[in-house]
């Protein structure tokens, strides 16, 4: 491990520490496995660092324990510290690296230790984390990157309040504690993004469409007005287009409510509300293909329903599930072919109610059935992406369905058709 000075800095080579290596005391050799114990225990990265801070103060000088990511735009972004007094530099702190010293550790992969932090401040009177630091009263830091499968996706720091607290054994220890938390770190990390995505996520699927309710409710008072003569005599034909505007008014109402109990849905809140529904082909299915008839029309497709009669009842939420019906007629629709065919089927399998929608059309690669019911995700093929889709869509199908202890699933024939359909209890379960 050989190490450069310049500028009051010293960088070491990152050289590999094996979990065995020697030159660790007793002691060092206890700490590290207790943290290798701890990396494979569930729980937070906070959790993990104060674990860290704690298990690891006994054998390399600490007072403060921090850990940064970097985020796309070349910054890095502060995550967790763990510290022995109250930090002021905390979580959500970020920097760009262009131009600063922590670009270099990351690009080198080589650690740093800054023996004198108040004597790098006046060499480096522009960095503000420098200055927040100082302020804390910490004096000397080490720093490496978290080295993830030889991508470097964040640095540890190790920062005391001691000047010169740290020499290159204390910078073998942070490695060997750097190589410990790496994946486990990174994986955590993503984890909680994933978590941070999906709640922006509900947060605005609920905003929007609450901002839908009021416009779509004034529309319909408006027609109700209209209906009741208020503003002078409606004909015969008026008062039929009239009235099928406010059936789709009615249903983009009832949408507007089912999108905002899905945001809720998506962050844990809800539950569907099931109750009988003697004739799902008159409560669920005909009102949301009546939504999109028009398109389906104006695209010159044929639809037909295939729907026995006498099927047995079902309990289910048929405000949810007519969500599930709209976005496979609609993508029956809109990734069909223009004047080509659509079907509706309805029937029982069992002890559950089956519904499936196929239209003739691209369909879409086998290998990419596995990308349809996921949240943002659509099929990566030239043919399909020229069609606006925001991959939202069978992710909420795949979700309502779930609700009702059902399950989702397609199949095509490339060029030829592609089917949709889900499938659910007849009882509730």
């Amino acid at each position: 491990m050989s190490a450069q000075a310049g500028e009051g800095i010293r960088y070491y080579d990152s050289e590999p520490v094996a979990p065995g290596a020697r030159g660790f005391s007793e002691a060092e050799a206890r700490a590290l496995e207790a943290v290798n114990r701890r990396v494979a225990a569930p729980g937070s990265l906070a959790a993990l660092l104060e674990f860290v801070l704690a298990e690891t103060g006994a054998i390399c000088p600490i007072d403060r324990l921090s850990l940064a990511f970097i985020e796309p735009g070349e910054r890095l972004v502060s995550h967790t510290t763990r510290a022995t007094y109250e930090p002021v530099l905390g979580p959500g702190y970020s920097e760009g690296l262009a131009g600063s010293s922590l670009a270099e550790v990351i690009d080198s992969g080589r650690t740093r230790v800054i023996d004198d932090l108040a004597a790098y401040a006046r060499e480096h009177p522009d960095s503000r984390s420098t200055a927040l630091i100082l302020s804390e009263g910490i004096r000397s830091s080490m720093t490496c990157p978290l080295s993830v499968e030889g991508r470097n996706v964040g640095l540890l720091w190790r920062s005391s309040k001691s000047v010169g607290a740290y020499d290159e054994h204390h910078v073998r220890l942070h490695l060997a504690i750097a190589e410990r938390l790496g994946q486990a770190v990174e994986k955590a990390y993503r984890i909680e993004q994933l978590a941070a995505a999906g709640s922006a996520y509900a947060e605005m699927l609920g905003f929007v469409s609450h901002e839908l309710k009021s416009p779509v409710a004034s529309i319909m008072t408006d027609i109700n007005l209209i209906l009741g003569g208020y503003l002078g005599e409606v004909g015969e034909k008026q008062r039929a287009k009239l009235e099928g505007v406010l059936r789709k008014g009615d249903f983009l109402l009832a949408l507007v409510r089912d999108y905002l109990n899905l945001a809720r849905v998506d962050a844990g809140e809800l539950k569907a509300e099931f109750r009988e529904v003697r004739d799902f082909a008159a409560e669920v299915v005909e009102p949301a293909i009546e939504l999109v008839a028009a398109g389906i029309e104006e695209r010159g497709q044929k639809l037909t329903r295939e729907i026995p009669v006498g099927l047995p009842g079902v309990s289910c939420d048929p405000e949810l599930l007519r969500v599930a019906v709209l976005n496979f007629v609609g993508n029956a629709s809109k990734y069909g072919d223009e004047n080509g065919e659509i079907r509706v089927r309805l029937e029982t399998a069992g002890e559950s109610l089956r519904l499936a929608v196929w239209n003739s059309g691209p369909g879409f690669p086998p290998e990419q059935r596995g990308r349809l019911f996921r949240r943002f995700s659509r099929v990566d093929d030239p043919e399909l992406k020229k069609r606006k889709g925001t991959g939202v869509g069978l992710y909420t199908c795949a979700r309502v369905v779930a609700l009702h202890g059902g399950r989702v699933d397609a199949d095509s024939v490339p060029g030829e058709w592609a089917e949709f359909r889900f499938e659910i209890p007849l009882a509730a379960y």
